[in-house]
């Protein structure tokens, strides 16, 4: 199979699967990991103090690694939304519209006290949609390259 075969194909199932990758998001940030509603409302706005103190105060790698990395990895998947949104295909237009989409999410979590709101899970994971962004774009222009020449 030639490889932009290979990336269509790909942009074909990620459009089938992103919604459901969207709810498998969902259920993690407000029920996943035994989240149980607190008994108050948690809102931490400075930037990074949170995950500092969170790798300061964790002993073990792998916990820090999982979610501090893991609030970046899960994310890259949002990156490649230009496949289903032409309109994300702009960098800009994604960034905005993503930081929308997570600012409401945080609300959610802190007015159903199923989650904290906090700017630090905002910039991780909108580094994460850059980060997927950016491999989305070196695909993309991978294929059409490879199109041009062929």
């Amino acid at each position: 199979m030639r490889k932009e075969n290979c990336w269509l194909l790909f942009c074909r199932f990620y459009k089938v699967l992103i919604p459901f990758y969207i709810l498998f998001m969902l259920y993690l940030m407000f029920f996943g990991f035994g989240r149980t509603p607190y008994d108050f409302n948690i809102v931490r706005l400075i930037p990074m103090v949170s995950t500092f103190n969170f790798v300061k105060e964790t002993i073990v790698l792998k916990i820090i690694i999982t979610n501090v990395f893991g609030n970046i990895l899960m994310f890259t998947p949002f990156g490649f939304l230009g496949i289903v949104f032409p309109k994300l295909n702009n960098f800009r237009v994604l960034i905005l519209d993503f930081l929308f989409a997570i600012i409401l999410v945080e609300s959610l979590q802190y007015f159903t006290r199923l989650g904290v709101f906090d700017i630090d899970d905002v910039l991780l994971n909108t580094f994460g949609v850059a980060i997927g962004f950016w491999i989305y774009q070196l695909f993309e222009k991978k294929s059409n390259s490879r199109r041009f020449f062929d």
